[in-house]
């Protein structure tokens, strides 16, 4: 069984601290900051064994050197992306054994942020960086609409108990872009209500559950009739399929 700790980095990502339960070993997933990775390794009385990166942007990388100082840990990442510290290149085709204590996690390949990026599944936790956020999904820095409308529609598909571990707190802005596209949605409205009062007591809204983002996420919803007439009125022209008003989408949540 994995335990996973929130660790608050910058102003809004989270590192992912995965420990096997019933040892101290852990994996950190996307040390952008090395320093509160080291202060909650030490108050928790673990030992990092490993590092899994997700992509190459540096709030999530810019960490790797200072944790590998002191012992020559594995590295993984995404085998098309350049980050430097990275040891184990993953293609997203083969599962990673890190240690007979932690179970075997796979890996996803996830681009449209970033042309590489890639997402790390076990035991029906997946942390998917930058792709899939609680009730959005990452800008396109590098990879394309296409690309990033797939890689939604894969996660999609994981069952519904999935728990999302993404890398920042964007959910309450998320949440009211999602409200202006479906304003009839009343999951997402209630959805809105309780994330604004989970901010106001500064509680992180992250993790997230599958069901709750195919219910209130429209990137996971682009076949929906009023999220394409809602992104058709924003576009101006008709959009032919999910693919088209997935990208009009993406571009308005950019200009909003």
């Amino acid at each position: 069984m994995l335990k996973v700790h929130r660790i608050p980095a910058f102003d809004d990502n989270y590192i992912w601290l995965i420990q096997a339960q019933g040892t101290n070993k852990a994996i950190v997933v996307d040390p952008g900051d090395a320093t509160p990775v080291l202060n909650t390794l030490k108050s928790h009385d673990l030992e990092l064994i490993a590092i899994f990166i997700t992509h190459h942007h540096a709030d999530h990388t810019a960490g790797i050197a200072e944790l590998t100082k002191a012992a020559a840990l594995p590295v993984y990442g995404p085998l098309n992306e350049t980050i430097k510290g990275v040891t184990h290149p993953q293609s997203g085709r083969e599962p990673i054994v890190v240690d007979p204590d932690f179970p075997i996690f796979t890996v996803l390949n996830t681009p449209g942020h970033t042309p590489g990026h890639i997402s790390y599944l076990a035991e029906g936790k997946l942390f998917c960086g930058d792709t899939l956020f609680a009730a959005g999904c990452g800008r396109l820095l590098g990879g394309t609409a296409e690309q990033l409308h797939a890689s939604l529609n894969l996660l999609a598909s994981l069952p519904p108990t999935t728990t999302i571990y993404c890398a920042h707190e964007y959910t309450l802005a998320n949440l009211r872009f999602a409200k202006t596209v479906e304003p009839e949605n009343k999951q997402l409205q209630q959805r809105f209500e309780q994330t604004v009062t989970m901010r106001q007591k500064k509680q992180a809204t992250v993790p997230s559950l599958m069901q709750d983002e195919l219910a209130t996420n429209p990137f996971l919803r682009c076949d929906v009739d009023r999220i394409k007439k809602a992104t058709e009125k924003f576009s101006g022209h008709p959009l032919p399929d999910s693919q088209a008003v997935f990208s009009s989408l993406r571009a308005w949540k950019d200009e909003f």
